[in-house]
């Protein structure tokens, strides 16, 4: 047997599969392809979403550079969803569900076919945990290759991404845009392929997961349509080979450190909030226990150095152009901030794979900022407890919005209700708009409350205004906002008690999110609450309600 072919049960010296050996000549193997190693590449390309429409492409690339190394190269498709399209609509639901299709079916595939390692080849935001929750599972050697971010959109002078299309709404709404140029706006903010182009949750989860060593250097800022992704696909051949014949597999680089490198990184480049659950779930999927105190942790001692959008000016392209995350991690590295030791996909450590690397240039860019003078001197995540959120939520404090804030709570069950009112005028400056029954079990699906945000912010509101939910945020939201509220409504979390003009006070100094009223008047509340019933009968997001654990701990579906 090929020394490749360790794992695999399907070789032709083995007569007791003569229907599988029958099925892979019928495909076009030859008896001497049979004694190597299979390598599954698992596409999340479909047509209907720019963050995908080009996988299968890169797929087709990656699959030529697995056969030009003696390996047997077969692709395999799984789902997306489309954030983006899906936002603001009941079709949202199945964003985060989608993460678990995902990681289910590379299982699936994988362990069924005996493929003896795994490239995925994701897009949009839940397909980078999906593919690392796979094959956290599967433990064979793995890489991910990013599909790679968006070129900028452009109209009138002006640089658009998907969040232009959002807040352009609001802006419409305030009255502060034409018919026209809100159509111009959205035409315009997607050109082509690639993920949604600022430091929003698709190019957070591909530096985090390039942080940790499970894609290669400069996969995460590689631009979808580029020479250097192509190359990157042709480099995945020879780079999954030397994984099989050393047995490097993802338990041996997806280590606690590897994960503390990865929430650094999250945390110096300002990435989304989603990062929070799909960390913890990754981690759990390995065999590790992380938490959101971990996060905090990591938090307190990394400074936030990047100004790229949601909340600063620059685009996963113009990092690219000034080195990309791998200047980042040297950087970080030299200062202290990551460890070096731990392994890649490379087969090097991070380390090793610096020593290369051109340094960042403090005088000649200004995307990055030196630790000495940070963006913010420590991370923007910040994990918020209090009786608002007993078992923790997940706050986005960049500085910009201030670190307090103390207003009437003015409640919305579900984000279509919170544009009604924004439209009505009931939200009013000083506000904390409360959005709830929006979180794993009770949406169910656990959806992104973008549109809201964004609504928010185009009606000139961002400014003054909280927004505070049991749902999650899209990384491309930025504002005042608290998310992953726990207990989350629907299971009896105090945030289903809340009522119009109940004082909400947020104190990311503190780290506390409360409501100003007395225990006994919360008692007499939660006395009188029925536990509403579930909004579906039926089907996968009823599969998924039933399953799901709460965002604290990453929203699981496999747990106990």
């Amino acid at each position: 047997m090929n020394e490749l072919n360790k794992y695999s049960k399907i070789i032709t010296q083995d007569v007791t599969q003569p229907a599988a050996q029958a099925m892979l000549y019928g495909i076009g193997l030859t008896e001497e392809d049979l004694k190597k190693a299979q390598v599954g590449v698992a596409s999340m390309g479909y047509d209907g979403n720019t963050c995908n429409m080009h996988l299968n492409d890169l797929a087709a690339s990656i699959k030529k550079s697995i056969w030009d190394n003696d390996l047997v190269g077969l692709v395999f498709n799984t789902i997306g969803v489309s954030d983006g399209i899906s936002n603001g609509t009941d079709g949202m639901r199945y964003s985060l569900v989608s993460r678990d299709i995902i990681a289910d079916s590379i299982e699936a595939v994988c362990n069924a076919q005996c493929y003896d390692a795994v490239i995925t080849v994701p897009g949009c935001d839940k397909n980078m945990p999906g593919s690392l929750i796979g094959m956290a599972r599967l433990n064979r050697p793995s890489i991910m290759v990013y599909g790679g971010t968006i070129a900028p959109g452009h109209y009138k002078g002006q640089d658009l991404n998907i969040i232009s299309s959002f807040e352009a709404l609001g802006q419409k709404i305030a009255g502060q845009l034409t018919d026209g140029d809100f159509k111009g706006i959205v035409m315009n903010s997607c050109p082509g392929p690639g993920a949604c182009g600022g430091m929003y949750t698709a190019n957070t989860m591909a530096s985090a997961i390039e942080a940790m060593g499970m894609s290669l250097p400069y996969s995460s800022s590689n631009p979808a349509i580029s020479e250097e992704k192509q190359r990157e696909c042709e480099a995945a051949g020879k780079a999954i080979r030397l994984l099989l014949e050393n047995d490097i597999k993802p338990s041996d680089i997806m280590t606690m450190e590897a994960f503390e490198n990865a929430i650094t990184i999250v945390m110096a480049l300002g990435g989304s909030t989603n990062a929070v659950l799909h960390l913890i779930a990754m981690a759990d999927a390995i065999g590790l226990h992380i938490t959101q105190d971990d996060v905090q942790r990591i938090s307190d001692r990394t400074p936030f150095i990047a100004d790229l959008k949601p909340s600063g000016r620059y685009l996963m392209e113009d990092l690219h152009k000034i080195g990309g995350v791998p200047a980042v991690m040297k950087y970080l590295l030299k200062e202290g901030l990551l460890h070096g030791h731990c392994l890649t996909v490379t087969g090097k450590t991070i380390a090793e794979n610096m020593e290369s690397i051109p340094d960042l240039d403090f005088d000649k860019q200004p995307i990055i900022t030196p630790l000495s003078k940070p963006m913010k001197p420590t991370g923007h995540i910040q994990i918020l407890y209090g009786n608002l959120a007993t078992e923790g939520s997940v706050a986005k404090i960049t500085g910009k919005e201030g670190e307090f804030f103390e207003g009437p709570a003015r409640v919305f069950d579900g984000e279509k209700e919170l544009i009604t009112g924004i439209q009505s005028g009931r939200v009013r400056s000083g506000d904390v708009v409360v959005i709830r029954h929006v979180g794993p079990k009770g949406a169910p699906g656990m959806p992104e409350m973008l549109k809201p945000t964004s609504a928010i912010i185009g009606a000139g509101l961002g400014k003054t205004v909280a927004l505070i939910t049991d749902g999650r945020f899209s990384g491309g939201t930025h504002g005042f906002v608290v998310g992953h509220i726990t207990p989350e409504a629907h299971t009896g979390g105090n945030i289903a008690f809340v009522k119009d003009d109940d004082i909400i006070r947020i104190d990311a100094r503190k780290r506390t999110i409360d409501m100003l009223i007395s225990d006994e008047e919360l008692a007499g509340r939660k006395a009188n609450w029925t536990q509403p019933e579930l909004k579906v009968k039926k089907g996968l997001l009823y599969k998924y309600a039933k399953q799901v654990s709460s965002a604290a701990r990453g929203c699981i579906t496999d747990g106990d």
